[in-house]
């Protein structure tokens, strides 16, 4: 038996570095994790969540660029829970649930972490997008659905307007559905994205957009480069793990600067985050020491 799936999905399976610069990021990333843990003596393979995959053959299962999961998320929910019982996932089952869904945004704001002003719809809830606006003092907002990651089906309203509120409805039709108020220095400043390896800060990137977009993500033209964050940053981050009512293997604290120019989480992810191991390849033997406690423990 194996000891460690690495988790991908079957369209990143099989790859070259040659193929384009997405995909040979996929392969440097999983490649780095994959080389750590051979090199502790841990036994591991790479394979896809999404293509008959055997828990039978495995002791633990990792996640790592399993990226499409939000938009096959019956499908998901059944592997979660077909293979929960017959092998051990990292980050826990537990865990991985908890942070499927954005709410746990709220959970963390009513746990003293500073967020974005959110505002929850539920599916099939009508929200009249323009009151919620002038109750609130908002002018612009990003609406995006409760599961969901990488800016998928996220959007930015400038101006709210009968159009806006037309996507509104179309949306929380099928879905629940955050609404936040605009962060502008997103626009300027970008965001910061810290790795959390067994509850403690190991490297970090900044994200910035691309000019005449909103989000960040190098998937829509936005840049990443090595970035060294404040002792203030990093105590923030730290804050955020510390509360949760679990401890993390691995975990992404996402922040930006807010409205007011105070530090605030935009996203905790803590099932497959990009971890950008490719620029900081000593850090990925972080996580490999972590995960090799874990599976002896």
């Amino acid at each position: 038996m194996i000891d460690v799936a690495i988790l991908t999905e079957k369209r990143y399976l099989n790859l070259s570095e040659n193929d384009d610069w997405y995909v040979s990021n996929i392969i440097k990333e999983d490649g780095l994790v994959e080389l750590e843990l051979k090199d502790l003596g841990i036994s591991c393979s790479r394979v896809a969540w999404d293509d008959n995959f055997n828990p039978s053959n495995f002791r633990f299962a990792l996640f790592r660029t399993t990226w499409n999961y939000f938009e096959e998320l019956d499908s998901f929910m059944h592997f979660l829970k077909k293979c929960e019982k017959r092998i051990s996932f990292i980050n826990p089952y537990s865990q991985i649930i908890w942070n499927l869904d954005k709410k746990y945004l709220l959970f963390l704001r009513d746990s003293g972490i500073n967020i974005p002003e959110t505002h929850l719809v539920k599916k099939g809830n009508f929200i009249d997008l323009k009151a919620l606006c002038v109750k609130n003092g908002w002018e612009e907002v990003v609406v995006k659905p409760c599961v969901s990651a990488a800016a998928w089906n996220t959007h930015y309203i400038k101006k709210i307007s009968s159009d806006a509120q037309s996507l509104i409805n179309s949306l929380v039709k099928d879905q629940d559905m955050l609404i936040q108020v605009f962060q502008k220095h997103v626009l300027t400043s970008g965001e910061i994205s810290m790795m959390m390896i067994n509850g403690k800060y190991s490297h970090a990137v900044l994200k910035k957009v691309k000019p005449g977009d909103f989000r960040v993500q190098d998937d829509f033209g936005g840049s990443v480069s090595v970035y060294a964050p404040s002792n203030h940053e990093i105590e923030f981050a730290n804050h955020v793990i510390q509360s949760l009512p679990f401890q993390t293997i691995y975990a992404r604290v996402d922040i930006i600067l807010d409205n007011r120019g105070s530090i605030a989480l935009s996203e905790l992810e803590l099932i497959e985050p990009e971890m950008w191991f490719r620029l900081h390849p000593t850090s990925a033997r972080n996580l490999g020491f972590a995960i090799q406690s874990f599976i002896t423990s």
